[in-house]
């Protein structure tokens, strides 16, 4: 048994490299999360979220580096870790021929933890599984075996709960429920690190991002902070008179024309206000009806610190 090694971390990650034939997938990943945290860990198809999750969760080996969970090696002291985790895998995984209520009674003794009627109820009635209890796994629809999947993960009450893409193909209904519970099961002190390609899910939800591309872990900060850091802003200028092209001496801003001429937009750097540019556009005799900005949020930044511009 190992000692804490700082109460403020519920999991580091060191060095943390896996490869798969030869082919690298996850390449010297370092981060670590807060105890209370919800942390977001963002990524395009491929870019080794859900390998270094399941390195995380113990059911891939570690290449090379190591984790630590609450102060346990995850390798060394991998009945402690097990017990302190739970974790929502993307694919969908159940025991076919058990029975909501069955699986669920039985699954808190695989952490050796005693079944605790009271919380297998609290989760039964929180994700809505309740009129579903007595049908088998292979009877349930797709949204309910993920509900069940999320209820497994929590029936032993873990200390960190990793959700990975827990909303993939479910209902509006269940992502608002379930992001409700999250939010009330980490103000109760459940840290959360979960992986969503729902942008506006991790910009609502997350105290801080990590964002992985080819293996690599490309930017990490307070979500927050970097959408103002790295975001751009939009000026949208209604005129009074059609232009057939843009002014000169906006390059720096992108101009398009939009709404036959009647809608020019500009593109402002991160940092920069709208006043310079306005009053030049007004000294230049222009004039604007009206004006909009709009700032862009982390699927913007995400689709630029990742190349995907191009779809």
């Amino acid at each position: 048994m190992r000692l804490y090694i700082r109460a403020m971390d519920a999991l580091v990650i060191k060095k943390l490299c896996k490869s798969f034939d030869d082919v690298p997938v996850v390449k010297g990943v370092d981060f670590a999360i807060k105890e209370g945290e919800i942390f977001g860990l963002l990524g395009p198809n491929g870019a080794g979220k859900s390998t270094t999750i399941n390195m995380i969760a113990g059911v891939v080996r570690l290449g090379s580096g190591s984790i630590t969970a609450f102060g346990y090696d995850n390798q060394k002291d991998y009945r402690y870790t097990r017990r302190m985790l739970g974790v929502v895998h993307q694919e969908i995984v159940i025991d076919n021929f058990f029975t909501v209520n069955q699986a669920l009674r039985m699954h808190a003794g695989y952490y050796g933890v005693k079944d605790d009627p009271a919380w297998r109820h609290l989760l039964v009635d929180r994700l809505g599984l309740k009129p579903h209890l007595n049908k088998v796994m292979l009877k349930l629809s797709g949204g309910l075996k993920r509900r069940f999947m999320i209820a497994k993960a929590l029936i032993h009450r873990p200390r960190l709960l990793i959700l990975d893409e827990p909303t993939a193909g479910v209902d509006v209904e269940l992502r608002h429920g379930l992001w409700a519970f999250v939010r009330e099961i980490n103000q109760q002190g459940t840290t959360i690190l979960l992986t969503t390609h729902y942008l506006e899910e991790a910009e609502q939800m997350c105290d801080r991002v990590g964002i992985m591309n080819h293996g690599e872990l490309i930017a990490l900060e307070n979500t927050q902070a970097l959408i103002r850091r790295l975001a751009n802003r939009q000026l949208s200028l209604w005129l009074d008179n059609p232009l057939l092209v843009p002014p000169a001496g906006l390059e720096q801003y992108s101009p398009k024309l939009k709404e036959e001429g009647m809608l020019l937009l500009l593109h402002l750097p991160s940092g920069e206000g709208a006043g310079p540019v306005l009053r030049k556009l007004t000294e230049s005799g222009m004039r604007i009806r009206d004006v909009e900005t709009e700032q862009s949020g982390l699927e913007e930044i995400f689709i630029h610190l990742t190349g995907l511009e191009g779809g």
